[in-house]
This record gives C-alpha cells, structure tokens and sequence, in this order.
C-alpha cells in the first residue's frame, strides 16, 4: 500500500499551496475557477482557470471563491479544494491523511466548519486549523512562546492579518482589507484617471512587480503598458514611469501603515516595547513590494524587514505544525486564541 503522508494547506485569496509532510511544498497553485456562467458547468480550476481570466467570451468567468479574507462562493471553493487536496494525496480511501490548514481571518465559524466537512469528502480523516499568522510565524522561525512580544504583519491579495504574539497567542489582532488586490486596484484607477487606459488585474498586478514601489523610484524607470483607451475604444500602449506608481500606491501604503499603528496602539505598554526593539516581520505575498518595509520604517520608526520568500511562510508553518504535532498542540486547538479588535 503507498504511503499516505499528512498535509498542510495555505488557503489564500490568491494562491492555495500544499505541504506534504516529508516532502515539502508539494503544490501552488491560483485560487482560480472558470464557470460559464449559462450552463453553471465548472471548466477549469487553478492554473488553467487563470489563464482564461480576461480572454474569455462574457459567458465565462474566471472566480476566486475567496474575496479580502472571506468566501464569497462555497461551492466554488468546495470544488477546487477537492481538485487541489486530490491531485496531492490522490485517492486512498483506506488510509485517510490529517491536514492542518490555514484560512483568513475573515472566514467565519460557520465557514470553517463547512470548509472542514469539505476537507472530510476529499479525504481527509482529520482537519485542524491554524491562525493564519501563527502560521505564518511558525514559517519564518519566530519564537512566542514565551513572555515576549513578537509582531508579523501577513499581506495576502485580499486581506491583511496583523497580530502581536506572546505565551503562543494572539495578543492584539486586526485583519484589514488590505493587500496585493487593493495595491491592483490603485494602479487600475490611476492609469484609467490620469491617462485614460483602462487595464486589467493581471496587467496592474505585473505592472506592481515590475516597477511598482512604496518608495520614491530613480528617474527613468519606464514600463509599457497596454490597455483599451477609454475616449477611442481601441487598444493602446502607454509608457508609464515608476514614479507614477508610486503615486498610484501612495495612498493603499498609508492605509496599511495605519493599521499596523492601530494595532500597536492597543498593544500592552511592555509588549510594545519589545515589538519597539525587536521589529516587525513582513510575510506574505504582497510583501514582496519594493520599498514596502522602509516605507513603514520611515513612518513608525520601527524596525522592519521582509521575510525570505514571504510567499511560502504560511504553508511553511502549517508544515512545521504537522511535523512536531506534539509540541503544536494547543496551537490547533479550537477557540485557543482570543482577539483584541
């Protein structure tokens, strides 16, 4: 009988990965689903899904069944979990695998036991969560189980976990709809303002990548851009500076700094002091940002850094979960951790 390891699952808005246990990150995939939208037949999930996304005709969407850190389509996610959880484990019914799995912030009590259910049908003989930003500090290798305070800032593309940690909790905690999507949609809205080209997700978010930055650019960093030119209806490329956006982002990195003031403004005195000497510690995808953890510096004047390959800190840390289950214990437990808003 083929061995059946146990997983972990990051489910982000973006992008779900899978650890294996023994093996590591085993699947990445976008939390992509194409439906066409007269026959309610799903057509694709994933990778394949993404690619129909803006070259389809209308009766053909491309869904996220996440939104800002939330399920906005249940069946769609039921389906593309069962893809994603089947494509790893394969279908071995007599050896069932335990998953430790990580949502946002913003799924509910009744999302979650759902999502647990759907994780049953596809296999599963066990599934606990995990915080997504105690996952995401279990990643990056940051110690809080001890009286000391400790500050991870998780970006994803549709919500923001900000949390201070200390004895294995969440002390004070916020999710904020800020992330990569919100950084998307500045760019949309000012090239369709300032240069009358209207462009779509996947272009703002390789135009974020390119020259995107939280921090005044040099001169001459120059990207063309091609989008429908809103007064004449026809395709148009435009020369776009770094410059600008950075304008277009000015205003989406002010929102994201304010949060991350907010919830050290609610921290206890001798928690803040430590987060004050110790800094904060940027992961997730959006955090990719150039310039992203100077911009917060400059503003809070608190020490900030990134952390390597901050796209895989969360299922990292779901992985680490599984492979000393043990000593994770009281993690996974259920309503372990209790929230400050």
């Amino acid at each position: 009988m083929a061995q059946v390891r146990d997983i972990g699952i990051d489910l982000g808005t973006s992008h779900v990965l899978i650890y294996m246990k023994g093996k590591g990150i085993v699947l990445q995939e976008p939390a992509v689903v194409a439906v066409d939208r007269d026959t309610d037949k799903i057509l694709a999930v994933g990778q394949d899904a993404l690619r129909l996304m803006g070259r389809t005709p209308g009766n053909i969407q491309a869904i996220r069944p996440l939104r800002q850190g939330s399920v906005s389509d249940f069946r769609l996610l039921q389906t593309m979990l069962h893809d994603f959880t089947a494509h790893v484990i394969g279908h071995h019914w007599f050896a069932r695998p335990k998953a430790v799995l990580s949502v946002p912030s913003g799924v509910n009590d009744t999302e979650k036991r759902s999502i647990i259910s759907v994780m049953f049908d596809a296999g599963m003989r066990r599934t606990q969560l995990l915080e997504r930003p105690i996952a995401a500090a279990l990643g990056v290798g940051i110690r809080f189980d001890e009286a000391y305070g400790s500050m991870i800032v998780d970006m994803g593309a549709g919500a923001t976990d900000i949390a201070i940690l200390s004895r294995n909790e969440v002390v004070v905690g916020s999710c904020v709809p800020v992330g990569g999507d919100y950084f998307d949609d500045a760019i949309i809205r000012y090239l369709r303002k300032k240069h009358n080209l209207l462009v779509g997700e996947r272009t703002a978010e390789n135009v974020k990548i390119t020259i995107g930055s939280a921090m005044p650019q040099a001169q001459g960093i120059t990207m063309d851009v091609t989008g429908r030119n809103l007064i004449s209806g026809l395709p148009k490329t435009q020369a776009v500076t770094g410059m600008e956006i950075y304008e277009a982002l000015q205003e989406p990195v002010a929102d994201l700094i304010e949060a991350i003031q907010g919830v050290i403004e609610r921290t206890p005195p001798q928690l803040a002091a430590d987060i004050f000497e110790e800094g904060i510690v940027l992961t997730g995808g959006a955090a990719a940002l150039t310039g992203l953890s100077e911009s917060i510096y400059d503003v809070l004047r608190i020490p900030c850094g990134v952390a390597d390959n901050p796209e895989l800190s969360v299922a990292i840390g779901c992985g680490r979960a599984l492979e000393n289950t043990a000593a994770m214990r009281e993690l996974l437990s259920d309503n372990r951790h209790k929230w400050i808003r």
